[in-house]
């Protein structure tokens, strides 16, 4: 699914117009995007978490060289699923 469909599965299941729903994913996608920055976590009760953690600069190699890197530390997002979640996939 992309976000076009996404959009038009929100409208449908809200009653609402596509622009709104585009206008609703978007701001929560910012919500989530602007909180993750700010180090907090956005959890959704059954649903999941959002939150970033610290990945520590460690040393690679490039593949095609062999030539050893430095990549440097880093925050990243990480989606942990609720249980909710997990048993409406399984």
């Amino acid at each position: 699914m992309n976000k076009k469909e996404l959009v038009d599965r929100i409208a449908v299941s809200a009653d609402v117009s596509k622009a709104k729903a585009t206008r609703i994913l978007d701001a929560f996608t910012e919500a989530v995007a602007t909180t993750m920055a700010n180090g907090d976590k956005l959890s959704l009760i059954g649903f999941g978490t959002f939150e970033t953690r610290k990945r520590d600069s460690r040393i690679g190699r490039n593949p095609q060289t062999g030539q050893v890197i430095n990549i440097p530390a880093a925050n990243v997002p990480v989606f942990k699923a609720g249980k909710a979640l997990k048993d409406a996939v399984n």
